[in-house]
């Protein structure tokens, strides 16, 4: 997705349709104080100090048998299509499978909001489980700043957050998305958003679920620094997700990638546009990425995130898709 700003987290593109996210999400308020209310329960309960269990192994640290990585997409990929109406999120996981061949799916919190309650994600959990597709995690904006300089403000965040990781279990996913906004020095940064972090994975961690964190603009988007409040965090249920798209105009793209797969629980293939001979992605190459991510022996969900225009929607995945398995057989070869 595109990367949010330091604070608000809504620096989206307007959908296809005019209305701003920020309308989209003002919209859906009524749903989400539904929703709200279905995480009450969780919301009150204390965090353990500590983790209860070890988590179950991630899925990024598969062995190496099969293949090399699976392919998921990102919901994000069809958001004109979802505003425009043209698609409804229960649908989702049935057309992705229909129309690209994707088993598995990542939400985004922002296409719940007007239906999000215990009844609605019940009834997603059946679309899936009728599709025969695999819920992998929920992207959540709009909550707060996990490090929010104002504590009472940094606890509310945490607190915001329960209802998706309520949802992400009855669905079945292994993580949410989150993101670390926060204001200060680079490194209080880094102490707050860590402090935040570590405050959700402990209420994550009874519910086996990870917690894991986008480069998604401000300081999020530094690898170093995003790598820094993963070890300030120190709690197993925290990763990272390297998203391709979103570093800094002057940052080398693989290195930062590199920095960030010792923590990562799912990888976001963002892609814009492709050469139509080739089939190569436009912009920056997606081959020393994808080698970078293999070799550090990720073998997990890789989603496909297209944002592109000149391509339709639908078009921009498969190229996508197509990309990414081209690439896939070709780090299988033996060098």
């Amino acid at each position: 997705m595109p990367p949010l700003s330091p604070i608000t987290g809504d620096s989206r593109p307007a959908p296809a349709t005019g209305l701003s996210r920020r309308a989209v999400l003002a919209a859906g308020g009524a749903g989400l104080v539904a929703l709200a209310g279905w995480g009450e329960a969780r919301a009150a309960r204390q965090p353990t100090g500590s983790p209860a269990t070890e988590p179950k192994p991630s899925p990024t640290k598969a062995e190496n048998a099969g293949p090399l990585f699976r392919i998921s997409l990102a919901q994000w990929s069809l958001h004109r299509m979802l505003y425009a109406g043209k698609l409804d999120h229960l649908d989702f996981p049935a057309f992705a499978k229909e129309r690209f061949g994707i088993v598995a799916v990542e939400y985004v919190n922002a296409f719940f909001a007007k239906k999000g309650n215990a009844a609605y994600v019940a009834e997603l959990k059946k679309r899936c489980a009728d599709a025969g597709v695999t819920s992998v995690l929920i992207m959540c904006d709009g909550e707060g700043a996990l490090g929010d300089p104002d504590a009472a403000a940094r606890t509310k965040t945490v607190e915001n957050h329960l209802k998706w990781l309520d949802a992400a279990k009855a669905l079945g996913c292994h993580a949410i998305r989150v993101n670390a906004q926060s204001t200060g020095t680079y490194e209080e940064q880094q102490k707050l958003a860590a402090d935040g972090l570590r405050r959700l994975c402990e209420r994550a961690d009874p519910l086996g679920l990870s917690v894991i964190v986008e480069n998604h603009g401000g300081l999020s988007s530094d690898a170093k620094w995003l790598a820094g409040v993963m070890k300030q965090t120190d709690h197993p249920r925290a990763g990272t997700l390297p998203d391709f798209g979103n570093f800094p105009k002057e940052a080398d793209r693989v290195t930062s990638v590199a920095a960030l797969m010792p923590f990562a629980r799912a990888v976001s293939a963002k892609s814009w546009d492709f050469d139509d001979k080739s089939g190569d992605h436009v912009g920056f190459d997606y081959a020393p990425l994808m080698k970078t991510v293999v070799a550090a022996g990720y073998r997990g969900w890789v989603g496909v995130e297209y944002e592109g225009s000149r391509l339709g929607e639908p078009e921009g995945v498969l190229a996508t898709k197509r990309l990414l398995e081209r690439l896939r057989d070709e780090l299988r070869k033996p060098t």
